[in-house]
């Protein structure tokens, strides 16, 4: 066993990340299916989403608060316990419920995500930080190639008692390799306000990162429209149903598997920078032939190939994204920033999917779908701006 892996540590936060992954992703393909299933309206769909985001917004602060002050493994073992607990509500089946469990399934994930990214420098040295994110990228797409594909078919099979189940157990058992220590003593710190303590790490964004604030706010703009418009695309323009939208998400684990390897075999090599850039670039040319195949074919093996080869990128971009903000903060206030930006991504994205559900009829779907393929290569052109600043600026201090 080689790289992150030799860490203990660093393997049961990989192990637990796995099993929740997969409960999420049969929750995020199931529920949207479901709702564009009750209610027909792209509209519904995308307040659905909306709702989502929004405690994660309101609770940004605190979330990166606690993951400075508090026990960062000891925080996501309970979080992962109420969210087990909060998934019961789905066995109503009413779509006010549905809304509610995915607003507090949000807000409990915007406690868990900036701990558990804030975590994960302590337990991996410096120079294996991205292959450890590379792992953690295999990880989410091996979990969102069995998640998703079994999202689409447990909602066909069982209905939500189905979704609830699997998503309850996967919390439970990543609670309970969360259960033992890591090994890290880590005291309480600090006992400012929330919002001094917040406004605080936010001094920490600075230099490169203030640059990340506009190029995440593309990535998670243009994600926001995937999501929205991505059920719609497989039923209206592909002819597909549940299971398709199902396999179509999964697939995309595939390439993001291929792509989750290649960083763990270049990391020392190729900058987080350089990832970043031109993973952005790649899944903006992917993209783009994918909403544009319905011109030449709807042959769904042809989508196959497109979805799973644009897993690639799309891991590859999440690894450097995640760490350029984690190399350029400290360990101290690596929660706040992660929190700041985690709410950024979200922000974003409601708007991305705001503008999704409104402007589709007006302006057509595939124009929507291509703006959303420009969005990602805006976004990588200006990570390859920044990154030059930056290289630049650090030549200057070193003469």
């Amino acid at each position: 066993m080689t790289g992150p892996l030799r860490e203990p540590a660093f393997r049961r936060l990989w192990l637990a990340g796995f099993v929740s992954e997969i409960g999420d992703w049969v929750l995020m393909v199931s529920l949207p299916v479901y709702v564009y299933r009750l209610t027909g309206s792209v509209g519904s769909t995308a307040t659905t989403f909306v709702l989502a985001l929004l405690p994660s917004l309101a609770l940004s602060p605190l979330a990166g608060v606690l993951a400075d002050r508090w026990d960062r493994r000891r925080l996501m073992l309970w979080v992962s316990l109420a969210q087990a607990v909060a998934l019961l509500p789905l066995l109503t089946g009413d779509l006010v419920l549905v809304n509610v469990v995915m607003a507090v399934q949000a807000a409990l994930a915007a406690l868990f995500e900036p701990a558990k990214n804030a975590l994960l420098p302590e337990l991996v040295g410096r120079d294996q930080l991205a292959a450890a994110n590379g792992l953690v990228g295999v990880n989410a797409n091996l979990a969102r190639l069995l998640g998703a594909s079994l999202g689409g078919l447990v909602l066909g099979w069982s209905g939500l008692p189905g979704v609830l189940v699997l998503d309850v157990v996967s919390f439970l058992v990543a609670a309970v390799l969360l259960a033992r220590p890591f090994g890290l003593v880590r005291a309480p710190r600090g006992r400012a306000p929330v919002w001094r303590a917040w406004l605080d790490g936010l001094r920490e964004i600075r230099g490169p990162l203030r640059g990340m604030v506009a190029v995440v706010g593309l990535m998670a703009s243009s994600q926001g429209v995937f999501v929205v418009l991505f059920v719609v695309f497989v039923t209206e323009r592909l002819g597909g149903g549940e299971a398709e939208v199902g396999l179509l998400r999964g697939i995309q684990a595939v390439g993001g598997l291929v792509g989750g390897a290649l960083v763990g075999l270049v990391a020392r090599r190729v900058s987080a920078w350089r990832l970043l850039a031109w993973s952005l670039i790649a899944f903006a040319a992917v993209s783009f032939v994918g909403w544009n195949g319905p011109h030449v074919t709807t042959a769904f093996t042809f989508y196959l190939a497109v979805f799973a080869v644009c897993g690639a990128p799309g891991v590859i971009s999440g690894v450097g994204m995640m760490s350029v903000l984690q190399l350029h903060t400290s360990d101290a206030t690596r929660g706040r920033v992660l929190a700041t930006f985690g709410s950024l991504y979200d922000g974003f994205q409601a708007l991305g999917m705001v503008v999704a559900g409104a402007l589709t009829a007006p302006l057509g779907l595939t124009a929507l779908l291509d703006v959303q393929a420009v969005l990602y290569l805006v976004a990588g052109l200006l990570v390859v701006v920044i990154s030059r600043r930056a290289s630049l600026e650090l030549a200057d201090r070193d003469s």
